[in-house]
């Protein structure tokens, strides 16, 4: 394989599911996700993919992906359910978002874990060229980095976690915690969505590993790893472009048609996860029902759930609980041909998103934790009209860019009850000011201005910004 000068090495090529194994590549684009994230930066941009397909077996020959190449890393069922749906996702994944579910520890995942990561290491290190630049994500692949440098010391090497990177009073719970930090530190450069997951490694580094260590530098085996928050975003002017679509104009009509003209339309868009607060806003949802205060014949509320992880024994059984919840909700207070919950647990395209989050009233971002979650910004950039109202936890990492949204504690049912009516009783006037304000934000901190801060971070000559962001 031809060797590259920008090598992006993640859990999952950027893929469309249905389209990974038939030759007809197209970028996968899930709400908020990674390669939504990427798209517009690498879209352009020679580069080389390096991810699993999500299909257990041999790689497939897959072709290029506009200017990216892809490099398919296999895995066997035995290494999906330890390293993916063990390790990854029942020991870090919750582990890192403040335990919300209890993880779950198990010996035999951490070698399984251990050589996946060893095995996209190799990847990254024969389709990288001499002195390229290696950009490891997240936390499926923390042991990546100081794999690759004992492999290729020449790389330049940086890793980006995406998802909240905890306390150390919870991190010191792993088993393999040391062996986790030194993973990461084998780049050059860790970035992060918040200040505080910086401070978080830092006062790891020092106490697992005894290393000097500052809030933006951590001085290990003789190197210096530079650490610092950059807070990830979206392509702004591709959603605001979509959002003016004729067609995509036409489904906004529609959907007000089919929900009700004369309705309060709130929406929420979630991947199927539970972080994601799903469950505790249908019980806010359900109580407003019960006290009046809102009614089925005046409100609706669109829930779409994305179907995740559907594997994993968790998952399955949360989708049981909110497809129940929604049914007694729907049961209770619904009537004919007006249920008082939407709730569709199926993928949706780029342009029904940008239809479903012009059609909201109010939109409901309310994880429990999240490490930035893009869908709030996205809603932001797709309000055209300059109105709506985005209601966010403060425990999403947006929370800290959009501090005009109605924020709120999604553990507080109470609190999230009486944000949702200041939302919905809200005037068009403080409503249109709030979003103005986000609408500029995003707009001077777009996807691009992430990717330029953190390579031009990466490596101070400014030759990756200049040479990739410039093209993008």
């Amino acid at each position: 394989m031809r060797q590259s000068s920008l090598v992006v090495v993640a859990n999952r090529l950027p893929l469309d599911d249905s389209a990974a194994r038939d030759g007809a590549c197209e970028w996968r684009r899930s709400p908020g996700g990674l390669s939504g994230a990427l798209h517009a930066i690498l879209q352009q941009t020679p580069a080389t993919w390096v991810g699993w397909d999500g299909e257990v077996g041999l790689a497939p020959r897959l072709p290029d992906l506009g200017a990216v190449r892809l490099r398919p890393v296999a895995l066997t069922a035995a290494e999906q359910a330890g390293y993916y749906e063990g390790f990854a996702n029942s020991t870090l994944w919750p582990l890192y978002h403040d335990a919300v579910q209890q993880p779950v520890f198990q010996r035999e995942w951490w070698e399984t874990y251990r050589s996946v990561n060893q095995r996209f290491a190799e990847a990254a290190a024969e389709v990288a060229g001499k002195h390229a630049a290696v950009w490891v994500q997240d936390y499926h692949l923390q042991l990546v980095p100081q794999m690759l440098r004992e492999l290729r010391p020449d790389l330049l090497i940086g890793f980006f976690m995406h998802v909240p990177f905890p306390p150390p009073e919870l991190f010191m719970q792993l088993p393999r915690r040391v062996e986790l930090i030194r993973g990461m530190l084998g780049a050059d450069l860790v970035g992060f969505q918040r200040e505080q997951a910086a401070h978080n490694l830092a006062q790891l580094a020092q106490k697992l590993l005894g290393a000097e260590a500052s809030d933006d530098a951590i001085i290990v085996d003789g190197r210096t790893v530079r650490t610092g928050a950059f807070p990830v975003s979206i392509d702004v002017a591709e959603m605001r472009a979509l959002a003016t679509r004729p067609d995509v104009v036409k489904q906004v009509e529609q959907l007000r048609h089919d929900l009700g003209e004369a309705k309060r339309v709130l929406v929420s868009v979630d991947r199927l996860d539970y972080t994601k607060g799903i469950e505790h806003r249908l019980t806010a949802y359900r109580e407003l029902l019960r006290d009046g205060h809102v009614k089925v014949r005046d409100t609706v509320l669109v829930q779409v759930a994305v179907p995740s992880r559907e594997r994993v024994e968790s998952y399955r059984e949360l989708r049981d609980r909110i497809e129940g919840e929604v049914g007694r909700i729907n049961g209770e207070y619904g009537r004919v041909g007006e249920p008082a919950i939407h709730y569709l647990n199926q993928p949706f395209t780029r342009a029904q998103l940008a239809a479903l989050y012009q059609t909201a009233d109010v939109m409901v971002v309310t994880p429990l934790r999240d490490g930035m979650n893009l869908v709030a910004k996205e809603f932001v950039a797709a309000r055209e009209d300059g109105a709506g109202a985005l209601v966010l936890s403060e425990f999403a990492g947006a929370a800290a860019e959009l501090s005009q949204a109605f924020l709120v504690n999604p553990h507080d049912v109470d609190d999230l009850k009486q944000t949702l009516l200041r939302a919905l009783e809200a005037s068009p006037e403080d409503r249109a000011a709030r979003m103005e304000a986000m609408r500029r934000h995003l707009a001077e901190h777009d996807i691009l201005a992430w990717a330029r801060a953190y390579l031009t971070e990466l490596d101070h000559t400014g030759r990756l910004a200049r040479r990739f962001i410039g093209r993008a």
